[in-house]
């Protein structure tokens, strides 16, 4: 019987003499140098930053329980409940979910409908969850923006303490956002009941998927230079528009303009915010997660490998948009921040 095979181990002087090689010397530092970097990385991953959830869609038990009638008589609805991505949510969703994942507050609106009574009902739902929770929710409503009757809601969600409209489809219920004839009652009644407007965009090339639609940075840039006095929010990164902020007349044009982060993780590649930052646009963007399309996970993921420093990352996760929404409720600030 053969005996088992002795393992060869390095004596002392063989270690000793392994130390001290020169190149193994200089080595060193560098795999300290990435041990740390490794260390610093589980570190992000492992601590959940504080953030406010600019981009949060809640829907009305109503809703969710007629949901294939309402995608009867409403087409946009219907494209997209009826997709594999999508998710329902209510509020009893969404509250757990801020706690497991740090969000100190949450922007919350429904679903954008064609007609103006599904718009109310959600409208209604957001209005009773702000009022139940108004430490963790602030609340948008919505309308059809050419429907009659339209300002008069919003005038109506505004008494009751929602502070946005939004997220609107200009596709889906109809709107050119370009045409100041379309979007100028809208506009002017955001204005005096100082509500800021969220508006759905997309990127004008690449992948196609349900809800992109056709409105991007030339018709968002439309809106912004008809209604200069309107604090607005274009989500999905505005289909790249803050890019245009480049332009010093685009930049004048667009001082009234924020973004959402809204889909990122399906968009583009985490490294967008280090070219964010290094354009100068990062006091624009709020974040937004579109739940319960995505949750807060892929994000932190997607800020932890996007290069930029902790205070870029802050300002973006709960900075900028805390900074918007007290403005929207501070009587001496009646014009929109500074970017």
């Amino acid at each position: 019987m053969r005996g088992k095979k002795s393992e060869s181990r390095p004596t002392g002087g063989a270690v000793k003499r392994l130390i001290d090689n020169k190149w193994v010397k200089g080595l060193a530092p560098w795999v300290v140098h990435v041990f740390r970097a490794d260390k610093l990385m589980k570190n992000v991953y492992n601590t959940r930053m504080r953030s406010i959830d600019f981009h949060v869609h809640l829907y009305p038990p109503e809703v969710i329980r007629d949901a294939e009638k309402i995608s009867a008589r409403e087409p946009y609805f219907d494209l997209l409940v009826h997709n594999r991505a999508h998710r329902w949510a209510t509020v009893d969703d969404l509250l757990p979910r801020m706690e497991r994942d740090n969000v100190e507050r949450a922007v919350v609106g429904g679903f954008a409908f064609r007609d103006l009574g599904l718009c109310r009902l959600c409208n209604d739902y957001i209005i009773d969850c702000v009022k139940k929770h108004p430490d963790k929710l602030e609340g948008m409503c919505l309308v059809p923006p050419l429907a009659r009757g339209a300002g008069e809601e919003l005038l109506r969600c505004a008494e009751a303490g929602l502070v946005g409209v939004g997220e609107l489809f200009p596709e889906g219920q109809g709107v050119d956002l370009s045409d100041i004839s379309q979007t100028w009652r809208l506009a002017g009644v955001a204005h005096e009941a100082r509500l800021f407007l969220l508006w759905h965009t997309a990127e004008p090339v690449g992948h196609e998927y349900a809800g992109k639609g056709n409105v991007g940075p030339k018709e968002a840039a439309a809106f912004c230079m008809h209604h200069p006095e309107v604090r607005v929010v274009f989500a999905h990164f505005g289909g790249g528009l803050w890019l245009y902020e480049q332009m010093p007349e685009m930049r004048l044009y667009l001082s009234n303009a924020l973004y959402d982060l809204a889909a990122w993780p399906w968009l583009y590649e985490s490294r967008v915010l280090a070219v964010i930052e290094a354009a100068g646009a990062a006091g624009k963007f709020l974040m937004g997660t579109d739940y319960p399309l995505l949750g807060s996970a892929r994000y932190e993921k997607a800020l932890a490998e996007s290069g930029i420093g902790p205070e870029i990352a802050e300002q973006i996760n709960r900075g900028n948009a805390a900074a918007l929404l007290a403005s929207l409720k501070s009587p001496a600030n009646k014009e929109p921040p500074a970017p």
